[in-house]
């Protein structure tokens, strides 16, 4: 405790003008953080990538040579492009900026004698702060005045349960003091008192405070890049590069061969058009924003929209347990009285999920004692678990525990006796007044004078049901009758009620994620701060292997190499410290892993920013937890996490058949616009027919493929592998078989009518009909890819008869509106050549779905 001349200090606090002062050198008590991006900020971050800025090049070269149409088509489909990722990056901002808004605590502090109310920012180092039941700590202290305090430091520590704190001693260093173990002076920013009340001396603001620390960290780790927008950046220029000798050879050749120029141009604006690669990043923007859009209907929020693609190829998904799979608060498992046990299993938030029963009258007083001994207005999480089991289980009288006494003295906890107690008086002063007590068993003991055997007794009882990691008390009553009141709960004579084991709840959608998790192939690690036993207990109802663990001291001892080797068989980690979460982070990717991690405490964010993707929970958890991860899950409910992953390789296999449809539909457009060098034939497409195609396919890519339902087998196979590219080769080859039979069958009926004597007007309307007409069958044949076409028609995607309606509805403007037909040069078919188009058609579906189902077997059969 302080000495005289301190505690006048400590009660008169800071002079107003010496906490201005230091608030002016020593800045704002807040962590940093990036500040939130303006919409000019969020455009220019936009148009700066490299594939939006490829769309925008290729538009602007095209109002260059005066191609408006085609220049305008393009550059619409950009900003299409850029406006959904713009809107999408806001509404990200938007909702952190609210969720940063919930967080923003105030501070009662000391300034010249009197108790003021000031923003927690304003808090500055020596600042003498009130601390009462439910207050957020606002900065690093130390206690000079506690009476029963208690604080939960679970986000610091990720340890649910609170622990005790005391006054400093006079000449005591507290130095270097740090979050967890109980009986310590020290308080820290971001705790949350939840009883007793006390005064402390602020010791270290901001960025020097424990969360501050953390929080700095971040800034030594490296994110991880995302894979795919590598793949598709070199896909992309491999593509272009190509798509541009092309058109300059055809441009030379074509003014060599044929004399004119400026047909030439025409011809190499074509092959250009026909091979300019926009669709791909068309494809990943709009893939990813709307894969961002489909997610936070189910409440997640996607902070960089790439992560939910590589969520889908997560090989390890690194959890938290306190707040992550448990619910952050305690509850009531077992109760016993004598030798009669009850499992309040109708407690909705219990760790068990059996039928519910009626609780024995054996018990309610259990349940009411306790209630009496717990704050009439909860906080302290143990408070909190007798109130709801009140309310759950107890005869519906319409009154509480306590209802018609008024509370009139406590007892708190002291190091000497672990023990809560409460006198409750009546209104009526003849009837003696109520006296209930709750603390650790033998504290207990101790009130209720028990003899050595019955105290064996107790302990073995405790003992048994402390397994698992619960937090067990004793419940134990009194009577006296009336004022005055002792001085200690030890002079009273107490009847002891029974025991309580307490603990945090698994979440109910854990179980069924983490066994999603595994049909996925997907390895499921808890790392946590509690202990060993406790871990193992959670691991266990969770489904997690939870026979090989190690502890933090374990992991203090290891070189990083020897923890490589452990990483790779251990599913759970106890005791872990910050740093050392960190650790386990990297390990795993030094291993090959594509690590996802969740969590919600400061503690968690170095290594959710490490991590390949970080899911932070968005409801309970940190500024700087959040700003670190990739994902928030909005409502923090774990289930999501499986949501997110079937999302993801459902947005990976969308793209690569995207991506399929892409290599093959360019095979006939790039053939039909070199077919006539090469042979000596009429030219069939000119920048017009090109940019009709393009209205057909970037619709497609961006809508229909995007809008496909997952595969069947999409949470029953294992993750990709981390080097597998987008595209293999044996895809690409795949495609290109695809597009050569496209461009045989357009080739084919093009040829065959200009040598019945086909008009070439007639010649070029067969072509374009046949060319859309085979664009559909490739359509029909990406949706999926492992399924027949038959059984892909059974999935409705209503994009694709939307897209589909809209061809026709082109199609038929191009032949029967007279002027669109001068503009692209056709002539009406016969009902007879629509015929053949339309069995050429159905042709080329089945030889390709023969084939597909071929090649579907030869790949089973080459799988090991």
């Amino acid at each position: 405790m302080p000495s005289g001349q301190d505690d006048r200090a400590i009660r008169q606090g800071l002079e107003t003008s010496e906490a201005d002062r230091r608030h002016r050198e020593e800045g704002d008590n807040v962590l940093p953080r990036p500040g939130r991006r303006p919409l000019l900020r969020i455009w220019g971050e936009v148009l700066q990538e490299p594939m939006l800025a490829l769309l925008l090049g290729g538009g602007a070269v095209y109002l260059a040579l005066g191609n408006t149409r085609d220049a305008v088509i393009l550059l619409t489909f950009a900003s299409v492009s850029v406006l959904i990722t713009v809107v999408q990056e806001a509404r990200t901002e938007r909702v952190l900026e609210a969720l940063r808004d919930l967080t923003s605590p105030r501070a009662l502090v000391i300034r010249g004698g009197k108790r003021l109310r000031v923003a927690g920012r304003e808090v500055v180092r020596g600042d003498s702060v009130v601390l009462a039941e439910g207050d957020r700590v606002p900065a690093d202290a130390v206690l000079v005045v506690s009476d029963d305090l208690q604080a939960d430091e679970s986000l610091l520590t990720g340890e649910s349960m609170p622990v005790r704190k005391r006054a400093r001693i006079d000449g005591e260093a507290c130095d270097a003091l740090r979050p967890g173990g109980d009986d310590t002076p020290g308080v820290f920013s971001g705790s949350l008192v939840v009883r007793g009340t006390g005064i402390a001396v602020v010791s270290a603001i901001g960025p020097r405070s424990e969360i501050g620390k953390i929080g700095q960290s971040l800034n030594t780790v490296a994110r991880e890049p995302p894979r795919l927008r590598r793949q598709t950046r070199r896909l992309v220029l491999l593509f272009a590069l190509g798509g541009g000798a092309v058109s300059l050879l055809v441009v030379v050749l074509y003014g060599l061969l044929r004399g004119s120029w400026l047909d030439a141009v025409l011809a190499g604006i074509a092959i250009g058009m026909s091979m300019l690669p926009e669709e791909f990043p068309v494809v990943l923007t709009v893939f990813m924003a709307m894969g961002a859009w489909r997610i936070s209907q189910a409440r997640v929020l996607t902070r960089r929209a790439a992560a939910i693609e590589t969520l889908g190829s997560a090989t390890v998904l690194c959890t938290d347990k306190t707040g992550t799979l448990t619910q952050n608060h305690m509850s009531i498992v077992e109760m016993r009285r004598g030798d009669a046990t009850l499992r309040p299993f109708a407690v909705p938030s219990s760790l068990e999920h059996a039928p519910a029963q009626p609780i024995p009258e054996a018990f309610w007083e259990l349940v009411t004692v306790g209630c009496l001994a717990s704050a009439p207005i909860p906080v302290d999480p143990m408070d909190r678990a007798f109130h709801d089991l009140a309310r759950e289980l107890l005869p519906p009288t319409g009154l509480p525990p306590g209802a018609g006494e008024v509370l009139v003295r406590q007892y708190g906890l002291r190091p000497s006796l672990l023990a809560v107690t409460h006198v409750w008086q009546g209104a009526d002063p003849s009837v003696p007044a109520r006296i209930a007590s709750k603390g650790a068993p033998e504290a207990m003991a101790l009130l209720c004078r028990l003899d050595p055997t019955a105290r064996a007794a107790l302990a073995e009882a405790a003992a048994a049901l402390a397994l698992g990691g619960r937090r067990v008390l004793g419940v134990a009553r009194a009577t006296i009758a009336g004022p005055p009141w002792p001085d200690s709960p030890q002079d009273l004579t107490f009847q002891f009620l029974g025991l309580v084991g307490l603990a945090d709840p698994l979440r109910p959608s854990v179980p069924k994620a983490l066994q999603d998790c595994r049909s996925a192939g997907i390895r499921v690690v808890m790392i946590t701060g509690d202990s060993l036993a406790t871990a193992r207990e959670i691991a266990r109802q969770a489904g997690i292997k939870a026979d090989d663990g190690l502890t933090g001291d374990d992991i203090a001892g290891m070189t990083e190499e020897a923890l490589a080797v452990r990483v790779r068989t251990a599913s759970v980690f106890a005791r872990i410290m910050p740093e050392q979460k960190l650790r386990l982070v990297l390990a795993l990717k030094a291993d090959g892993e594509i690590v996802a991690m969740t969590g919600d405490g400061v503690n968690d964010a170095p290594s959710l920013k490490a991590a390949h993707i970080g899911i932070a929970m968005g409801g309970r958890g940190t500024d700087v937890a959040r700003e670190a991860s990739s994902i928030v899950l909005l409502d923090d409910d774990f289930g999501s996490i499986v949501k997110s992953i079937r999302l993801g390789r459902r947005i990976y296999d969308n793209i690569r058949k995207a991506t399929g449809f892409i290599f093959a539909v360019h095979v006939p457009i790039a053939g039909m616009a070199l077919l006539p060098l090469v042979f000596g034939l009429p030219i069939v497409f000119t920048p017009m027919h090109i940019a009709f195609l393009e209205m057909v396919i970037d619709p497609v890519c961006s809508l229909v493929f995007e809008a496909e339902t997952e595969e069947n087998d999409v949470m029953n196979r294992p993750p990709r592998p981390p080097t597998e590219a987008l595209f293999p080769a044996a895809m690409i080859w795949w495609s290109i078989f695809q597009g050569a039979l496209a461009f045989a069958v357009v080739a084919g009926l093009f040829v065959m009518g200009l040598r019945s004597g086909m008009p070439e007007a007639e010649g070029r309307t067969l072509a374009f009909f046949s060319l859309v007409l085979c664009i559909l069958v490739l359509i029909l044949v990406n949706r999926s890819s492992s399924a027949s076409i038959v059984s892909a028609l059974r999935r409705p995607n209503p994009m694709l008869l939307g897209v589909i309606g809209v061809v026709v509805v082109m199609l038929a403007l191009t032949v029967l509106s007279p002027f669109v037909r001068e503009v692209f040069r056709f002539h009406p078919l016969s009902g007879v050549d629509l015929l053949i188009v339309l069995g050429a058609g159905v042709g080329l579906l089945a030889t390709l779905d023969l084939a597909k189902v071929v090649r579907l077997r030869m790949t089973r059969r080459s799988v090991p």
